[in-house]
């Protein structure tokens, strides 16, 4: 533990006292998310977001191992298996809407969780690891996504399947030879079906143990904080218990509520209605689309349409994995000493400015792909990698920031119109 005013675990009871002497669970408890855990006494509700986040993947847990036990991966019954939850299964209806949408409410949690951490510097140091862990569980919650939306065998399922996995051709020489291996044939079928069910079983649990590395991560240096100034003492934090444990669940019981919400009465909103239709290798869907999370991916990708050097096909696929991991070299590119964009007013600009071209590039990857939408993502997608790549560092060597607080305790009291009373 990094605070020395942190308190130690005494049991209080006989039995909390005997469990604790022979496996030390309630002591490891209490200092992960207890009283023995100090937190920034000035966190807003954007820090609700990882709490969230693992709620949302208990929710894609639980719902997924009861699926997986109706669940039949052959192309030529698993659309009719996923029929037979809706109908037939008890609550079989609300299981694979809960699953469907969860992934949905799940990405919008991590998205908002990205966001803050941009917003308010947490990739920077002591807090690296902790940042490029969250990109490790992003990459695996992207591909777990993907295996999952090929199961219901619709004609979205398969012929997203057909175009995503036919990307990997574009790769000289080994190409082709990565996409058979991944489908396990020259087309999705039954192998596709098959090892996409098995890994989209598996890499929940692989997420959640990334997830335990990125919690063990941030326990090292401590939380950060919207002012992005490090803890200076005991008056600037609180115990994690009761104080955030409260507001985590106020956040928790408005998540579910949206998240019923969406279930009950906009179950398909999300959706597409092509994917009600089953698989048909001889009917080619008007316009191929991936889930409303992957479109602004999607859009980089589409955005390449001109041969220069490398064929055009593959400029979009090296772009669309490059979009993600250029953010394992965020903590390095923006070099500012300050962290929290509420003291960096050019940066906030910029920050907001990318925010809104990832939108647009999540319109793009959903639309038509005429002319006026083909420029559009250009910009865009030129945009968002020279947000990255060129305005960031330009930004955190030339921008004068705003004059930091000297301590968190400083800044709440500010807030509140009031002065930090000096020690004795």
């Amino acid at each position: 533990m990094s605070f020395p005013w942190a308190k130690h675990y005494e049991p209080k009871y006989a039995l909390t006292k005997w469990v604790d002497e022979r496996l030390p669970l309630p002591r490891f408890v209490y200092s992960a998310v207890g009283g023995g855990y100090p937190v920034p006494r000035n966190l807003n509700y954007f820090w609700n977001f990882g709490v969230l986040a693992g709620a949302a993947l208990a929710c894609q847990i639980v719902t997924g191992i009861v699926l997986a036990m109706h669940f039949a991966a052959n192309g030529a019954i698993a659309f009719d298996s996923v029929e037979h939850i809706m109908r037939d299964v008890n609550a079989g209806w609300f299981l694979r809407y809960a699953h469907a949408n969860g992934a949905s409410m799940f990405f919008i949690v991590v998205y908002t969780h990205i966001a803050r951490g941009l917003y308010y510097g947490s990739y920077k140091a002591p807090r690296e690891m902790v940042w490029l862990l969250g990109v490790v569980i992003f990459l695996l919650m992207m591909a777990t996504a993907f295996m999952g939306y090929v199961l219901p065998w619709g004609q979205m399922s398969f012929w997203g399947a057909q175009v995503i996995t036919g990307f990997f051709s574009a790769i000289p020489i080994v190409g082709e030879t990565i996409r058979v291996w991944l489908l396990g044939g020259f087309a999705p079928d039954d192998a596709a079906l098959n090892r996409f069910f098995s890994l989209h079983y598996l890499l929940p649990f692989v997420i959640a143990a990334v997830i335990v590395l990125h919690i063990w991560a941030l326990h090292i240096p401590g939380s950060s904080n919207p002012t992005g100034v490090e803890v200076k003492g005991e008056q600037d934090t609180v115990p994690f218990h009761p104080y955030y444990t409260a507001k985590d669940g106020l956040g928790v019981a408005v998540f579910f509520l949206v998240f019923a919400a969406l279930i009950f009465f906009a179950p398909n909103y999300l959706g597409h209605p092509d994917n009600y239709i089953p698989a048909n290798p001889l009917s080619t869907p008007a316009h191929i689309v991936p889930e409303w999370y992957f479109l602004p991916f999607y859009a980089i990708l589409k955005s390449f349409t001109v041969d220069f050097i490398l064929p055009a096909k593959l400029w979009g696929v090296l772009a669309m994995f490059g979009s993600i991991l250029l953010m394992f070299f965020l903590p390095w590119l923006d070099s500012s000493p300050v962290r929290s964009a509420k003291y960096r007013p050019t940066y906030r600009i910029f920050f907001w400015i990318l925010i809104l071209d990832v939108f647009a590039l999540g319109y793009v990857g959903g639309a038509e792909p005429i002319a006026r939408n083909v420029i559009i993502g250009q910009i865009a997608a030129a945009y968002y990698f020279a947000h990255f790549l060129i305005i960031v560092p330009m930004v955190s060597r030339m921008e004068r920031p705003r004059p930091l607080p000297n301590s968190i305790t400083e800044a709440v009291l500010a807030k509140h119109g009031a002065h930090p009373v000096p020690a004795e």
